[in-house]
């Protein structure tokens, strides 16, 4: 089998090596970029399904998450919005788990 670069000298073939359609994706373009509207799908129960197995029948152990971080990226300014929303909400969870407690004790 001939080497890649014996295709690409090749004088049929040349135009593929510098036509940029048949250029490599660029990793930070290869996701789909979406904004603060869509992030709750990376952290929502309703979004999240655990396969046990594959499409072919496979035992796998991962969550539909995964492919979703895989294939979608949150915008730049987003991002950093999300990070901060995560902290506020594991302040607001401990705030929540507190206060019932107290509340019970009240009655």
């Amino acid at each position: 089998m001939a080497s890649q670069k014996e295709i690409l000298s090749d004088g049929r073939f040349s135009r593929v090596a510098k036509d940029p359609r048949f250029w490599e994706m660029p990793e930070k373009d290869r996701k789909v970029k979406i904004d603060k509207r869509f992030r709750a799908m990376f952290h929502d129960k309703k979004f999240k399904l655990k396969c046990t197995v594959d499409k072919r029948g496979r035992p796998v152990n991962y969550t539909s998450v995964e492919n979703l971080r895989k294939f979608y990226a949150l915008s730049e300014s987003d991002s950093e919005l999300s990070e901060d929303d995560s902290e506020v909400r594991a302040e607001k969870k401990k705030k929540k788990k507190k206060v019932k407690p107290e509340e019970a004790a009240d009655s």
